[in-house]
Formats: structure tokens, C-alpha cells, sequence
């Protein structure tokens, strides 16, 4: 069994070289040790020294030298909008109070479906569409745990 014990990051490998690629959703790009199947039936083991975030675009080093590229899942998610940066500030405000992973994408924020959190946010005034899309949420101050672009 092939194994992965190395990441390259996005923007520092060709992805054109990629033997495969592995679709994760955000919940499964955070690992340390897993077995994945590529999309082309190809199974490996992701065994890397510690828990990472994965982004997509990055590179999963296979033990003979390939790659495989990992690609962001499209997911459930709700888009958020409001009429002010002041409202989103105070929506974002809300979800962070309750601990809520947020995507921040230009004058939006995203999270993934909650009816909960969803009848929460058009009581405070929020817009709000459904959509799927890949989630890239937020990595908190004290996430030593995920990787930073440009490495």
C-alpha cells in the first residue's frame, strides 16, 4: 500500500503533474492519519507527523515521489450577507460567540447548514442563501495546527 508522509503546498508543485486526485470535505482535510481513496480508485495512507490542514490545490507526496492533489469538496453550506459591514461584524460577532466555523469570502461570510444558527441569523437581519461550495473556514489564533500558504 502506497503510503503519504509529505505535503507540498499549494503554489509550490506543478498540479499538472498529479498521478490522482482525493476530494475531502473541510471535516476531512484536517488529519493526521487516514486512508484515503483517490478518485481514479487509487487507496493510500495518509500518515503524515502531525494533524494538518489541508487545502485544496495542495499535494499529497505518495512514497514513490508522486502526487496526488488535494481538491476541496463542495459542501451544504449558507452564505451570509447583510446591508452594512457594521451588521456583518455583529453577525460574525454572533456565530464566533458560539463557536462556529466561518469562511470569510470578500463581503460574505459562509457556514455550513444549521437551521439553529440559520432562524438565528434572519432574526438579527442576516440574507441568507443556500448554497454548496467548497468550505475553507477560518483557522483560529490558537489552530497551530494547519500549514500556511507561501511555506
Amino acid at each position: 500500500m502506497r503510503r503519504a508522509a509529505e505535503v507540498k503546498t499549494t503554489g509550490s508543485w506543478t498540479p499538472a503533474s498529479a498521478i490522482d486526485r482525493v476530494v475531502l470535505d473541510a471535516g476531512e482535510r484536517h488529519r493526521r492519519r487516514a486512508m484515503l481513496t483517490a478518485a481514479g480508485g487509487r487507496k493510500f495512507l495518509l500518515d503524515l507527523p502531525h494533524a494538518a490542514v489541508l487545502h485544496d490545490g495542495d499535494g499529497l507526496v505518495l512514497d514513490d515521489g508522486s502526487v496526488v492533489r488535494v481538491v476541496a469538496g463542495p459542501e451544504p453550506l449558507m452564505e451570509i450577507a447583510a446591508d452594512t459591514a457594521h451588521d456583518l461584524a455583529r453577525l460574525a460577532w454572533h456565530l464566533g460567540n458560539r463557536h462556529t466555523e466561518v469562511q470569510v469570502v470578500g463581503g460574505r461570510l459562509r457556514i455550513r447548514r444549521d437551521h439553529v444558527l440559520e432562524d438565528m441569523l434572519v432574526r438579527l437581519g442576516a440574507r441568507l442563501t443556500t448554497i454548496e461550495a467548497p468550505f475553507e473556514p477560518e483557522r483560529g489564533a490558537y489552530d497551530h495546527h494547519g500549514h500556511h500558504h507561501g511555506e
